[in-house]
């Protein structure tokens, strides 16, 4: 199918989607970086025309310059969003730059009418606004969510949700992240949520979850800084273990915390530290927890590294969502 992407970061979601054998036909983001890594990797691997790849706000974007595509995808920003950020609580969290970029997506949804499309945002957005009674609570239905999901609805589209933990799509991390699927109401096969094929645990019937160590454990025997290995270079800043995002230990053994693309009312990036307790990851280290393949290389400076992969989805997911659709098409 051909796919409308907005807010494409780096590319994680549209890596699986291509991988799936799906074709970009557009992206769009507005982080300089981002851009220059999504068309340095998707121009030379998968031959995506450089004049598809747009640098620029969501909001200039008009209808009749993006082309007609079967499916738009959008993990619209997250940061108001988020747990890790520390402003999540405000009351004027709607109000907060970026949080009502999804309306750029509905716009450009309800302009382009595509048969599908996928949002991805936090968990931390359920809640956003409290809730209306104790079964909204039950059902995880916040105000804001609640609203999102009607506007959506409101536009022509059936809508389903669930929270997806890459982890179990063979991701050696702990990343739960909703993911809305729509289907246009008059396309009689719905899009659905795919079904988990690793486990964290020992399963009979799935493939067990890498860990932390069996992604990065290679990396130990190069030096950091060795131009052999993109990217793996990083943060000089101590590790201090004080429970908090970014400060917790982490364990060889064990799937890796979630990594994110901020945290705090700074902006500035949360590195996990290595399980060596010494230092903190790699970019490239990060970018193999997000599953991203080593021949990707970040552009920017190394903080604008570790952010692209933090506010990345992590392809397997994106893949797995992309057999589904391969299966309506």
């Amino acid at each position: 199918m051909k796919i409308i992407s907005l807010f494409c970061g780096c590319g994680g979601m549209d890596l699986g989607l291509v991988k799936a054998g799906h074709k970009i036909i557009y992206a769009n983001d507005n982080d300089k970086d981002s851009i220059e890594t999504y068309k340095k990797y998707f121009t030379k691997k998968f031959k995506i025309s450089p004049s598809h790849v747009h640098l620029n706000d969501v909001k200039k974007e008009k209808i009749k310059d993006i082309p007609n595509g079967d499916v738009i995808v959008g993990g619209f920003p997250c940061q108001g969003f988020s747990i890790a950020n520390t402003f999540r609580k405000d009351k004027r969290s709607m109000e907060r730059k970026n949080n009502d970029l999804y309306l750029e997506m509905i716009r450009i949804i309800k302009g382009k009418k595509p048969k599908y499309f996928i949002a991805e945002n936090v968990p931390g957005i359920l809640s956003l606004g409290g809730y209306k009674d104790k079964d909204a609570k039950k059902r995880k239905m916040g105000r804001i969510f609640t609203s999102i999901l009607s506007d959506f609805q409101n536009i022509g589209y059936k809508v389903k949700w669930q929270i997806l933990n890459a982890a179990e799509f063979g991701v050696p991390q702990s990343r739960r992240r909703v993911i809305i699927l729509g289907t246009r109401k008059d396309i009689k096969k719905d899009f659905i949520h795919p079904q988990p094929t690793h486990s964290i645990e020992d399963d009979l019937f799935l493939k067990k979850t890498p860990t932390l160590w069996d992604a990065i454990n290679d990396l130990e025997k190069i030096k950091l800084g060795d131009k052999k290995i993109l990217n793996h270079d990083g943060s000089k800043h101590k590790v201090k273990f004080n429970g908090y995002i970014g400060n917790r230990v982490t364990k060889k053994n064990k799937v890796s915390p979630t990594i994110v693309g901020r945290g705090g009312g700074t902006g500035g990036p949360v590195i996990i530290a290595h399980p060596n307790g010494k230092r903190r990851l790699t970019v490239r280290e990060t970018a193999r927890l997000q599953a991203f393949p080593d021949d990707m290389f970040f552009c920017g400076p190394v903080s604008s590294g570790y952010r692209q992969i933090g506010n990345a989805v992590a392809w397997p997911v994106a893949f797995a969502l992309g057999k589904i659709l391969k299966s309506l098409n």
